[in-house]
């Protein structure tokens, strides 16, 4: 069975303008997860109440926001901190651009934004030293998304909800470096929600254009987070490139893979 709870919260004048948050608490509990959606003025009350049922019932501790209340979900990461409890993943859709860093308490954190948005589009990066994952997608050059429709791409939903899913049997330290991840997402390109990045060893003669094709990945992402090579330019043996990933549950990392993602 599933495990984790979800705090979701909408941001300002959310029962009008973030009713995707609403659609996404639904999604979450018809998988089987607590999840309950709040608005952003009550983040530090909600945040005391989380840490109780941690307390009494650790479980992986998801929080979600849009506009203020993916500021929120920053905050609110801040609050569990200062307890010694860690949030399993943590997501802003167009925070605001007054959200702090994010704390080193949060094990995967994912921000989704519009960088030329007035009401949202914050950038938000984390602390020095950050051990977890981190990536971030800006859809600046996708115009028709905009501050009040970005938190209702049911596509983002839908793997919002499997990656809470994943959490209780997917290990947060995984082997080998973490690299986090910053994307301008293309006009066009459908948003994959990576966790972040991780580097392969090419072998002679590989591209990042066969790489990409090896991996199952659009070009984009590779040229984008390597920009010192060329798409086309021949790799030398053991040249490290850095790929976008998913983190794995325990039972999917233990079957061999051709090409782990």
């Amino acid at each position: 069975m599933p495990r984790g709870r979800a705090y979701v919260f909408r941001g300002a004048l959310g029962p009008i303008f973030s009713t995707g948050m609403d659609r996404l608490t639904e999604k979450i509990e018809r998988a089987g997860i607590t999840a309950k959606t709040y608005e952003f003025t009550l983040c530090e009350l909600v945040a005391s109440w989380a840490i109780d049922d941690y307390k009494k019932d650790p479980q992986p501790i998801i929080v979600v926001g849009h506009s203020m209340g993916g500021r929120c979900a920053v905050l609110f990461s801040e609050k569990l901190q200062k307890e010694g409890i860690p949030v399993s993943l943590a997501i802003s859709i167009d925070p605001a651009h007054m959200t702090p860093e994010v704390p080193d308490n949060v094990e995967r954190y994912i921000n989704i934004f519009i960088s030329t948005q007035i009401l949202g589009g914050g950038d938000i990066k984390p602390v020095p030293g950050f051990p977890g994952h981190y990536a971030s997608y800006d859809m600046a050059q996708h115009d028709e998304i905009s501050h009040i429709t970005i938190d209702k791409m049911d596509l983002v939903h839908q793997q919002i909800v499997a990656k809470i899913l994943e959490l209780s049997a997917t290990p947060a330290k995984v082997e080998g470096e973490i690299f986090p991840l910053r994307y301008v997402v293309p006009p066009g390109q459908q948003i994959e929600l990576w966790d972040s990045g991780t580097a392969i060893t090419a072998h002679a003669g590989d591209t990042l254009q066969t790489l990409a094709q090896q991996y199952g990945l659009p070009l984009w992402s590779l040229t984008q987070i390597n920009q010192q090579i060329s798409e086309n330019a021949p790799l030398a043996a053991g040249q490290r490139v850095i790929i976008p990933r998913h983190l794995l549950p325990v039972a999917d990392i233990a079957q061999p893979r051709s090409a782990a993602r």
